[in-house]
């Protein structure tokens, strides 16, 4: 199929608005190879995204650099050209097939100065991140410094990146917490618990929230209020107090919150008539299949990052907005907290009684 077929193709299926042809053909001319990498944190979808990127850009006859390990493999020139057959039958599979790490050494200058010199050693004109905030925070500073072309895709459970409704594996995480709530429920009501369920999410309660939704929990102590009410003693006076033999609370780990462990604590301190319980899921939600919604997120947003290098975009993170695309700056994705929706917290109140 020709480049211009699938650029028709990626703009009907993926709903990107293509304009300003002049644009596009200035930019064609200056890029020619574009570099991906995956940073921090693994997220199931990541392969959906590297194969999106790669088979975009090629089709529209870029030359595709896979850097192995993140930062720290573009650092140490563990950097291997991708056709195509190197993206095959991987849209299904959870991790990352290019690894990843975190790099201490990509945050002086003299590391990036070795990864800028391993982009020019194979002819690297623009560089495709896919992570989380601390990911492309190094993309903002390498693109910076070295007045290179970035794009980040956000890849994080976490879903924490402010300018996108989701992040590739929130959902897959969500679904993954659900399951594991599902089964701890049955033993809880069993023997009359109460279940404290750690989740990821570090600063973020999106996790801790929609998990607590849609697995029928009683209550979510995430970061965003912990500065506003004892959300325990809120949780033990307006709900399990009241007519639960059992309950299931889930608790985003945070240094904020303190995690289960610190309300089990608690509860056993303080209201030592209950049997508690923590179930700490750690990194069983990292892993697994990702669901058909983060593979299609995952796909659009990398032919969208193709689609932004051709319209002369540069320092952006690709985010969904109303089921749209849309073009976040770094500044703004990075720096800005991402709010909770106090709808949702009211859903999760009302229902838990």
């Amino acid at each position: 199929m020709c480049g211009l077929c699938w650029r028709k193709i990626c703009t009907f299926a993926y709903g990107i608005d293509k304009n300003n042809t002049k644009q596009i053909h200035h930019s064609r001319r200056k890029i020619q190879c574009i570099g991906i990498l995956t940073s921090g944190g693994d997220a199931p979808g990541m392969n959906a995204a590297i194969r999106a990127v790669t088979r975009a850009a090629i089709a529209n006859d870029f030359r595709v650099m896979a850097i192995y390990r993140g930062y720290e493999g573009l650092i140490n020139d563990e950097i291997k050209e991708f056709t195509t057959e190197n993206v095959s039958n991987i849209i299904q599979m959870g991790g990352t097939i290019l690894k990843t790490a975190r790099c201490m050494e990509f945050k002086t200058v003299e590391g990036r100065q070795q990864a800028y010199e391993n982009m020019k050693k194979h002819g690297i004109d623009a560089l495709v991140v896919i992570g989380g905030d601390g990911s492309l925070t190094g993309a903002r500073i390498l693109a910076q410094e070295f007045d290179i072309p970035c794009i980040g895709l956000p890849g994080t459970i976490d879903n924490d990146l402010y300018g996108t409704d989701t992040t590739i594996g929130y959902d897959t995480a969500l679904n993954t917490i659900l399951d594991a709530v599902d089964k701890i429920r049955d033993t809880a009501t069993s023997h009359e618990r109460l279940f404290f369920v750690e989740v990821m999410g570090r600063d973020a309660g999106f996790l801790a929230l929609n998990g607590a939704i849609a697995a029928g929990a009683e209550a979510a102590i995430i970061p965003e209020f912990s500065t506003e009410v004892d959300q325990l003693e809120q949780f033990i006076n307006h709900g399990f107090k009241k007519s639960k033999s059992s309950s299931i609370v889930l608790v985003a780990e945070s240094e904020l919150t303190g995690g289960a462990m610190h309300y089990a604590e608690r509860v056993k301190n303080e209201y030592p008539q209950y049997d508690v319980r923590v179930t700490i899921l750690g990194h069983l939600q990292r892993g697994g299949r990702p669901t058909a919604h983060d593979r299609i997120i995952a796909s659009r947003m990398g032919v969208a990052s193709i689609q932004a290098l051709l319209e002369g975009q540069r320092n952006v993170m690709i985010g969904i907005e109303n089921d749209k695309i849309v073009y976040v700056p770094f500044a703004k994705a990075i720096k800005n907290d991402k709010p909770i929706d106090r709808e949702l917290v009211n859903v999760l109140a009302e229902l838990s009684i």
